[in-house]
């Protein structure tokens, strides 16, 4: 009886290793020659959509041997889109594709969990035929060999069924892509919490410890005298301005992401911030015959800005001691320069820190404003994160780069001029 019913259905007829009903438009391929060689044949005749998921990755690289890849290519050079799932990882798929030296910018292939391998592949063409294809034995490297029956439906309503499946997929892996992004993210994050934390407890640990010893060694020793008094108490408040600075970047950091940053803005001349800092900091040198710091003014001498000087300062003062920092040996420049927009309706002034130093660790290069971003076994990684808020809560830009001679690095940054102010004012 049931043989009876199966007959009804699929119907009796036979051709060759094929079984059909034309009622229905379901047929039963048999001959593995002619499956694969319908599978093709459907996707050059592609008008609007091609779908295709792949069983395995072992079946992705047969197929590609085969010339899948090229064949894909042509559908989407006369404007078929082309979309792949293959229950594996990108690393695998970038290998297999990268064998046979293809460039398919524009192939939507993506990645299902690798529990959803299976022995069924499915083609679907713009949504009208769909092409189910057994794997007989996925060791074999021969796609002849190793597939089995495939059934073909040339119906709309099953068709779109697969189609479906299809979409449910590809939406699971936009999801799964996404939450795999942010997870990574949030390592990320956490990661760079953790070293901050390890960095910040050394680098407050650094100048208490000296504060604490110093402090006890003078409170019991009353009969020291003033020079080895004064000498102690110089790095008591050495050390005391060290752990100042380090609050300091922490809470400018807790202002920034809270964006309660205040900006107390007047008309400031760069030129005399810049020549008063660099001043400021040779003093602090002191006799450092290693490094030479050297300002390079313009030969207009008034330069206005309206910003917040403490904060300008405070950026110009981190760049150029950071230079220093990792600067054994060589000089250190810093240089200012009128530029205008292409529209001449806003003039810029560009500030530039350049050093001989040690240069950019490549792997800081592309995080190097981010916060918590540091490689060095001193500092915080908060300094250029604040600096870049600052410089764009003025309506300027900052970056970095390492010099094309290999030596050192330079940074830029660049503020909005104060033009019409600045007329009025010499008027």
């Amino acid at each position: 009886m049931a043989s009876v019913q199966w007959d009804k259905v699929i119907g009796a007829g036979r051709n060759g290793n094929t079984m059909y009903n034309g009622s229905a438009n379901i047929e039963i391929i048999r001959n593995t020659r002619e499956s694969i060689k319908r599978s093709f044949d459907l996707v050059q005749s592609a008008r609007n959509e091609v779908l295709r998921i792949f069983s395995s990755i072992t079946s992705f690289r047969r197929q590609v041997r085969l010339g899948v890849l090229h064949l894909f290519k042509e559908s989407i050079d006369r404007g078929v889109k082309v979309r792949v799932l293959i229950p594996t990882d990108y690393q695998q798929i970038g290998q297999i594709i990268n064998e046979v030296n293809l460039v398919l910018p524009d192939l939507s292939i993506r990645c299902v969990d690798k529990s959803l391998q299976n022995t069924i592949g499915i083609l679907v063409i713009d949504r009208k035929e769909s092409l189910i294809v057994e794997t007989k034995d996925d060791t074999k490297d021969n796609s002849y060999e190793a597939a089995g029956l495939a059934a073909y439906y040339d119906s709309k309503p099953i068709s779109r069924s697969y189609a479906s499946i299809f979409d449910s997929l590809w939406k699971q892996t936009e999801l799964y892509e996404k939450l795999s992004e942010t997870y990574e993210q949030l390592k990320i994050h956490n990661t760079m919490q953790k070293e901050f934390l390890n960095i910040a407890a050394h680098e407050l640990r650094t100048p208490i410890q000296p504060i604490l010893g110093l402090t006890e060694i003078l409170l019991s020793n009353k009969r020291m005298d003033r020079a080895a008094q004064e000498e102690k108490l110089n790095v008591i408040a050495r050390n005391a301005k060290r752990l100042k600075l380090l609050m300091d970047d922490i809470l400018d950091v807790t202002k920034i992401e809270g964006q309660a940053l205040q900006l107390k803005k007047e008309l400031i001349n760069v030129n005399h911030i810049i020549s008063s800092t660099v001043e400021k900091i040779k003093n602090q040198m002191g006799h450092d015959e290693n490094v030479e710091l050297v300002f390079n003014s313009l030969d207009q001498n008034v330069v206005f800005v309206e910003a917040d000087k403490g904060r300008i300062t405070q950026v110009i003062s981190n760049l150029l001691n950071n230079a220093i920092k990792f600067t054994k040996r060589g000089m250190v420049f810093i240089d200012i320069e009128e530029i205008k927009q292409d529209n001449d309706l806003q003039k810029f002034v560009v500030v530039t820190v350049k050093d001989t130093g040690t240069g950019i660790n490549s792997e800081m290069l592309p995080r190097l404003f981010e916060k918590f971003a540091s490689k060095s076994c001193k500092g915080t990684g908060l300094g250029l994160f604040i600096c870049k808020s600052i410089v764009e809560a003025h309506g300027g830009r900052i970056c970095a780069q390492n010099n094309v001679d290999g030596k050192g690095a330079t940074f830029q940054f660049s503020l909005p001029i104060a033009e019409q102010v600045a007329s009025s004012i010499l008027d």
